[in-house]
C-alpha cells in the first residue's frame, strides 16, 4: 500500500465535534483526505467549526449538522442528511457523551442516570444501526466510540459515568462480533485526562498539575490532538485486521500489569 493511511475519497461522520476531541479527530481525518460530517447540538458552533477546518485542509472538506444524540430520531436524521448531503458513510466517530452527575452512585437521581446511560450508550448504538447499512453495501467501514480509562477501575465520584463507559465497551466488543463477518471494524478509543471543556473541572487545579508532572508517564495532561492520530488509524487500512479492541490514550496511566 503506497499510504495505508490515505482516506481520499471517503465520508466520516463525527458526533460531539464542534470542539475538543471531535474536532480534533474530525480535522486529522479532513487532513488525510477524508470528508467530514461534523454533528453536536449548536449549528453555530458548527459552522465555524467547519470553516476552521476547511480553511486549514484548503478545500471543502466539512460540513456541520446539528443532531441532540439523546433522541434515535434526531441520529436517523443525521445519518439520512450526511448521506444526501455528502454521501454513505465509511468512517462513524461517536464522541458525543454526557457526564450529568458527580458523587456516589448510590445518590444519584433516576433522570441523570438515565440521561448517562442513553447518551453515553444506547445513542452509539443507534448510531452504529443507522450507517451499518452504508458499510455492509460496501462490505468493509470502521466505527471507533470514545470510552474512557475510567471504565477500568471504580471512582467514588464518576462512578456512573464509568459504569456507562465500560458498557460502551461492551457494546463494542459485540459489535465487533456481529459485524465483522460484514467487513466492519467496531474499535474504543479510551482517554485520559484530556485539556477540554468537557473535562475542565477534573484537571484545572492544583492536584491535576501536580499528577500528570509526577504519576503520569509523560509526565504531562493530555491535548485533544493526541485523538487525532488514532482516529485516522483506526479509520484507514493501516488499521484493517483490527477490531473490538478497547484503546488507551492516556500517556501511560494505565497500563496492562
Amino acid at each position: 500500500m503506497a499510504n495505508m493511511f490515505d482516506l481520499t475519497g471517503k465520508v466520516a461522520l463525527l458526533t460531539g465535534a464542534s470542539k475538543g476531541m471531535g474536532l480534533a479527530m474530525a480535522q486529522g481525518l479532513a487532513e488525510n483526505g477524508a470528508t467530514v460530517v461534523i454533528s453536536s447540538r449548536k449549528q453555530d458552533q458548527l459552522d465555524e467549526a467547519a470553516a476552521g477546518i476547511n480553511k486549514a485542509v484548503g478545500r471543502d472538506a466539512a460540513v456541520g449538522i446539528a443532531c441532540n444524540i439523546g433522541y434515535p430520531e434526531q441520529v436517523e436524521a443525521l445519518v439520512a442528511k450526511t448521506r444526501s448531503q455528502v454521501g454513505p458513510v465509511d468512517i462513524l466517530v461517536g464522541n458525543a457523551g454526557v457526564n450529568p452527575y458527580y458523587g456516589s452512585i448510590t445518590d444519584i437521581p433516576d433522570d441523570a442516570y438515565e440521561k448517562t446511560m442513553k447518551s453515553n450508550v444506547q445513542s452509539d448504538l443507534w448510531l452504529a444501526k443507522a450507517v451499518m447499512g452504508d458499510m455492509i453495501e460496501k462490505g468493509e467501514g470502521s466505527m471507533m466510540f470514545t470510552s474512557s480509562i475510567g471504565a477500568f477501575k471504580p471512582s467514588t465520584s464518576l462512578g456512573v459515568y464509568g459504569m456507562s463507559k465500560l458498557a460502551l465497551i461492551g457494546l463494542i466488543r459485540n459489535l465487533a462480533a456481529e459485524l465483522g463477518p460484514k467487513g466492519i471494524r467496531v474499535n474504543a478509543i479510551c482517554p485520559g485526562l484530556i485539556k477540554t471543556d468537557f473535562a475542565k473541572e477534573l484537571w484545572s487545579n492544583p492536584a491535576a498539575k501536580e499528577r500528570a508532572e509526577n504519576d503520569i508517564p509523560l509526565r504531562r495532561l493530555g491535548e485533544a490532538e493526541d485523538l487525532a492520530g488514532l482516529a485516522v488509524f483506526l479509520g484507514s487500512a493501516a488499521s484493517r485486521y483490527i477490531t473490538g479492541q478497547a484503546i488507551t490514550v492516556d500517556g501511560g496511566s494505565v497500563m496492562w500489569t
